[in-house]
């Protein structure tokens, strides 16, 4: 397998090519956990690897509870369905806390006064009573609690963390903007499905899932993604070969084994024109990987520049440039820049791709030099 092979395997594999998934929750699905400290961004990770699927349809996804927004994992903010979310956080919270402990032990927050934190936020969205971190922030100042800065910011992480809050419905504010608002855990999501509870089968489960939608990936990819130890993710990977053989492929790449899943039916010729796509900043084709995160081509620009993010322009799958946007008079104004001075193959390929963000906003959106 050589590197095209790895970056045209990875492109299907997390449906950035067709077949695309039919919903922005069956996108989602695929890649279990998304990224999504940067919510308006996020959205577009869903859609852009769904048919059709529109800011505002995984907004809605997001309202009515179908896709959750939580810190999970690293941890850090990650879009996770609904039906994947009981599982999962059961099986990170124990590294979550870990992760979490030197921040815990700064702000004050031990195991009782954790209880004690808790037993305020669950009461104060208790029976669909969605709040705003401002909200939750008041009830825990009634309470003689932790009210701001880090000391809110981890008593809200660890109720998170222990399966007591998750994100309610957005709220928009007067400025237009969507703002995460909070909801009880046990109002919100449903019960794991049957054995995944067990954490054997969900460590089984993130790993298959891992590597058939980010594969060709290695171990190590897969514990720094999840932030599971190696010895985890390799204990996950027994049981996917023991329990469901021929699940993964395994092909060994200068001395490294990489793991990927089937590939997915491909419905487009090969061959033809660059394909420009114009991915976001944190999305999972960048973020799903660490130690083969090089397929890439390069190193991703991820530090905001006066408070916006620097966006990826990806040329058959390989970094190429970048792309920024703005909003102004009704109307986005999306700006490219390809690191190549000239590029005569790959213009023709950038103007649908920023009709495709146009769509996915529902507003007119125009290229800008």
């Amino acid at each position: 397998m050589d590197p095209d092979d790895v970056v045209r395997l990875r492109l299907h594999s997390q449906r950035l090519r067709e077949p695309f998934a039919s919903t922005a929750e069956d996108a989602l699905k695929n890649l279990l956990a998304v990224q999504s400290q940067e919510f308006a961004y996020a959205r577009w990770t869903l859609a852009q690897r769904s048919a059709g699927a529109t800011a505002a349809a995984v907004e809605t996804a997001v309202s009515e509870g179908t896709i959750l927004r939580t810190h999970i994992l690293r941890p850090t903010w990650h879009f996770v369905h609904r039906d994947d979310l009981r599982w999962l956080l059961a099986l990170s919270a124990p590294r979550l806390h870990q992760g979490n402990s030197g921040m815990y032990r700064r702000t004050g927050l031990d195991a009782a006064e954790g209880a004690r934190s808790n037993r305020v936020l669950a009461g104060a969205v208790a029976g669909g009573a969605h709040k705003t971190r401002e909200q939750l922030a008041e009830e825990l100042r009634k309470a003689g609690q932790a009210s701001e800065g880090l000391g809110l910011a981890y008593r809200i992480m660890f109720a998170e963390a222990s399966g007591v809050l998750v994100s309610g419905r957005p709220v928009r504010s007067a400025g237009g903007a969507l703002k995460q608002s909070y909801a009880l855990f046990e109002e919100r999501v449903p019960a794991a499905p049957a054995g995944l509870m067990d954490r054997p089968a969900a460590l089984a489960e993130l790993v298959r899932r891992y590597f058939a939608s980010r594969g060709p990936a290695t171990e190590k990819d897969c514990a720094d993604w999840s932030g599971l130890t190696l010895a985890d993710v390799r204990a996950g990977l027994r049981l996917v070969r023991d329990s469901t053989p021929g699940t993964l492929e395994t092909v060994r790449i200068d001395g490294v084994e990489f793991h990927f899943g089937p590939e997915p039916a491909i419905t487009t010729a090969a061959g033809g024109p660059p394909r420009i796509d114009l991915i976001q900043c944190y999305d999972e084709y960048v973020m799903g990987y660490s130690v083969s995160r090089h397929y890439l081509g390069g190193e991703a620009p991820r530090a905001p520049v006066a408070g916006n993010p620097v966006h990826v322009v990806l040329r058959d799958g390989r970094l190429a440039g970048v792309w920024r946007h703005r909003f102004t008079g009704g109307r986005c104004e999306l700006a490219v820049r390809l690191h190549a001075r000239t590029d005569p193959e790959a213009e023709p390929g950038i103007r649908p791709a920023v009709a495709s963000y146009g769509s996915f906003l529902g507003m007119p959106t125009v290229l800008v030099a």
